[in-house]
């Protein structure tokens, strides 16, 4: 919910969203499904608050259940590239692409009832008949994406690809200690405003 603010000055009264006042402090708020839309909207303030000042932390705060990987990985890219400093913080259960957007971070911290699901891909909206050449193009496609998950995964946690792989077999969810001890994350947070 976005709500509407009034604060009073010496200037008068000024409006301003509960959204555009995280914005300020460098907050953003990622708590819905990975999706064209989502991923785009986070790029652009990602994006706007680097543009703003760069090199200053911006903090992402992410409880998502995942969702299109093509445009997490988009925002994953921007989130390595930008010149601001990335602090990730798992605010509920950060899964899929939610985790590995989580992990894009440079710090990475949980609040300590988060919890972060890690898994292999999976292939959905395959819907109707499909030729044998079709399910065989698909699933090099979800074997290629397995590896960049992994690669993604094993990077950031400092395991080989091979453990990432084993451990995504099926989902492991894992509360703040067992991420931190994992290497997904590197801390528990205490403070979303980093004052």
């Amino acid at each position: 919910m976005n709500a509407l603010i009034l604060q009073e000055s010496s200037r008068g009264i000024s409006t301003y969203t509960t959204e555009s006042s995280l914005l300020r402090n460098r907050i953003i708020f990622f708590h819905e499904e990975v999706t064209p839309e989502s991923s785009n909207q986070l790029i652009t303030y990602l994006l706007h608050l680097d543009a703003e000042a760069p090199g200053e932390e911006i903090t992402l705060c992410i409880a998502s259940p995942g969702g299109d990987v093509v445009s997490g990985l988009a925002v994953y890219d921007v989130m390595q590239m930008i010149k601001s400093p990335i602090r990730t913080v798992a605010t509920g259960l950060a899964a899929s692409m939610g985790a590995v957007l989580f992990m894009g971070g440079k710090k990475r911290e949980l609040t300590a009832h988060s919890r972060v699901m890690i898994h292999d891909p999976l292939l959905s909206g395959s819907g109707g008949i499909k030729r044998a050449l079709e399910l065989e193009k698909e699933a090099a496609q979800l074997m290629e994406t397995r590896s960049i998950l992994a690669e993604i995964i094993a990077k950031r946690s400092g395991h080989s690809i091979e453990e990432v792989l084993e451990k995504t077999r099926e989902d492991c969810y894992m509360d703040a200690k067992q991420a931190i001890e994992f290497g997904i994350a590197t801390g528990i947070c205490t403070n979303i405003l980093n004052n």
